[in-house]
């Protein structure tokens, strides 16, 4: 007898605890019809004020596809922290684990949306105090990984991330690092790391190689836990090098040679009277990839699908007000 399927069903099938470690912020996106020139004065054509920052971002994605996200971050007792708060409480976003500083200030990013270009400049202002180790007690650690399928980091928050990093290693818990542009502490963490996902010019810089393709190598050869790295491309879509034995063998002139499988990804082609910012588009992709490693999407699959998720946010202003849920009928044919 044939059952129906339901979203009910899927709860329990699928394992959808995980942790992300990083950046929370609050955005205030001005939308204007082209970037000012220097001494210019100019207004905005919208306005927005929304929850951002990488981590905050990927795993309101990852929330909104299904998964039951915990976040490590901190926030000041200010206005702007308890937005921070609220939103991804909201969102389903776990966040008894934040720190919570009674005095200082909460991270906040102005961001220039350009209607012309369809670019934006991010001009970012950390909160302070910085979060540091002594802020996640041992016992709060302990229960953030508790069940987690795999954990997140963006890079920020360098000497708590590896705190937790070591914490997930020793309990075999997987983890995927967004390699977003060299940072303080991040190669400590790489090392740690089952899964990469990088911004376009992230493999060449770390590597110094002279291609893409050959960055991903020398990455490969180089971080002997990684099964998989990715270079997102924006809308010329994503390269990924997946480490599999007893396969094609990839060499590198003047780096190496790896066995792996090379996947290209193509970006959705979203039409220009639909593209309205890419703020985010990076998280929301990342956000994909934790729900497809934790729902064991092929490769295939789970570059398909980030894509589709991707391309859905850049339909609407900020990081998040375009973000699909499960329930989007644009990711049926990956939920089935």
């Amino acid at each position: 007898m044939n059952v129906p399927f339901s979203w009910s069903q899927l709860t329990v099938l699928l394992d959808k605890n995980h942790v992300g470690c990083g950046a929370v912020s609050v955005d205030f996106l001005a939308i204007v019809a082209a970037y000012p020139k220097p001494d210019e004065k100019i207004r905005t054509t919208s306005f927005k004020v929304q929850g951002g920052g990488n981590t905050g971002n990927a795993l309101t994605c990852a929330s909104r596809l299904g998964l039951k996200p915990r976040i490590i971050s901190k926030v000041a007792d200010d206005t702007q922290g308890r937005e921070v708060l609220r939103e991804l409480e909201a969102d389903g976003v776990d966040t008894s684990f934040m720190a919570v500083s009674l005095e200082g200030t909460s991270p906040f990013t102005y961001v220039i949306v350009d209607s012309q270009t369809k670019s934006r400049t991010c001009i970012h202002t950390p909160g302070y105090p910085p979060m540091k180790p002594v802020d996640l007690p041992k016992s709060s650690l302990l229960t953030a990984l508790n069940g987690a399928k795999i954990v997140y980091f963006d890079g920020r928050l360098h000497e708590t991330a590896l705190v937790v990093a070591h914490e997930a290693v020793k309990k075999n818990i997987p983890i995927l690092m967004d390699a977003e542009r060299l940072r303080e502490g991040l190669d400590d963490i790489l090392k740690l790391a089952d899964y990469v996902v990088c911004a376009a010019q992230f493999p060449q810089a770390w590597t110094e190689a002279s291609t893409v393709p050959k960055a991903l190598v020398c990455m490969l050869l180089r971080l002997s836990n990684i099964k998989f790295v990715i270079v997102t491309l924006g809308k010329d879509g994503c390269i990924m090098l997946e480490r599999s034995f007893n396969v094609t063998r990839l060499h590198a002139e003047g780096i190496g040679t790896v066995c792996g499988k090379l996947y290209v990804g193509t970006a959705e082609n979203v039409p220009p009277s639909e593209l309205i910012d890419t703020t985010g588009a990076g998280d929301a992709f990342i956000g994909s990839v934790l729900y497809a490693i934790c729902a064991n999407f092929t490769a295939e699959k789970m570059l398909c699908f980030a894509s589709t998720v991707a391309a859905s946010k850049c339909r609407a202003i900020g990081a998040r007000t375009g973000l699909p849920y499960h329930t989007d009928p644009r990711l049926a044919s990956f939920m089935n």
